[in-house]
């Protein structure tokens, strides 16, 4: 909440990878645990947060960036996103 006091929301990736590729199998449950480790903050801290398509890597898979805002502030999420995702 203090971070998010002092900016209207924060940008961060919403997995530090690339999706998997389509019917991907991953066995391993820390690789799995990793891959979320991203989007944990917001339902820790209890704020809104969305996650938005950015594009593909090389391989051609999806990219997401998610943003944070302070608690409340679901409108003005949901108009930057929107305002964002007309810009990439």
């Amino acid at each position: 909440n203090e971070i998010l006091s002092n900016y209207d929301f924060i940008l961060m990736p919403t997995t530090p990878t690339a999706a998997f590729n389509i019917g991907e199998i991953v066995k391993d449950p820390i690789v799995m645990y990793l891959e979320d480790i991203f989007t944990v903050q917001a339902a820790l801290a209890g704020v809104p947060a969305i996650s938005l398509p950015v594009g593909n890597n090389a391989d051609g898979l999806p990219l997401g960036l998610q943003l944070l805002a302070p608690a409340f502030a679901e409108e003005e999420l949901l108009n930057f996103s929107a305002y964002f995702l007309n810009l990439v």
